[in-house]
């Protein structure tokens, strides 16, 4: 019993320390010289990196952020922790992403890290998710409604596909981790528009950040 606490304890911590990982901040740093929480959106975030440094940061941003949450589970279970740490892992992972350690715990909103969760928890739901996005994409040119609304499908995911009332709640509640923190981006989106209507209907993915 003792040694399943340590290791679970040891668990999150390296799964809040890999979330800590500035990925965002550090292609800023390195590649333009700016503060990624300072421009565009301020989300330090794989979107922003992309308008804000260029297309091959945000790409390789966005596959470091997805890697912090398949490393901090992956690495949980490679520990032999219990099942229930494996899932705390992930809410620990995206702590470190919304508030480093090493970045005076102003941080990121943790969607790209959410997406490493799920895959390694429901690697079905890519499936679904792409799809989904790419068609929304397509239809509304609205990255942050596409990408958030593909991720809604994931409760139904763990329910329809992987029968899981564990999951289900799961993952409604690790939705609502990086979703509370994208109210004040979706009314500054609603502001900067005027209304919803011109929201979806700008013309280019650049007007929409």
């Amino acid at each position: 019993m003792t040694d399943e606490i340590g290791i679970s304890v040891l668990a999150l911590i390296l799964a809040y320390l890999l979330g800590s990982i500035p990925s965002a901040y550090l292609a800023g740093r390195l590649r333009k010289g700016i503060d990624i929480r300072q421009v565009g959106t301020r989300n330090m975030g794989a979107m922003n990196v992309f308008y804000q440094v260029g297309f091959t940061s945000g790409v390789l941003v966005l596959i470091a952020d997805m890697g912090k949450g398949v490393a901090a589970l992956a690495l949980a279970r490679w520990l032999g922790a219990p099942e229930i740490t494996v899932l705390l892992a992930g809410v620990a992972a995206i702590a470190g992403h919304s508030f480093p350690l090493w970045l005076n715990f102003r941080g990121g909103k943790g969607g790209a890290t959410l997406i490493g969760i799920f895959f390694i928890l429901m690697p079905w739901a890519m499936a679904v998710w792409l799809p989904v996005l790419s068609l929304l994409l397509l239809l509304t040119r609205f990255p942050t409604f596409s990408y958030s609304f593909a991720l809604l499908t994931t409760p139904f995911i763990a329910w329809l596909i992987y029968d899981s009332g564990t999951l289900v709640a799961y993952s409604i509640v690790m939705l609502l981790l990086p979703g509370l923190q994208y109210i004040p981006r979706l009314k500054e989106i609603h502001d900067k528009a005027g209304n919803w209507r011109a929201a979806f209907l700008r013309k280019s993915f650049k007007d929409r950040m």
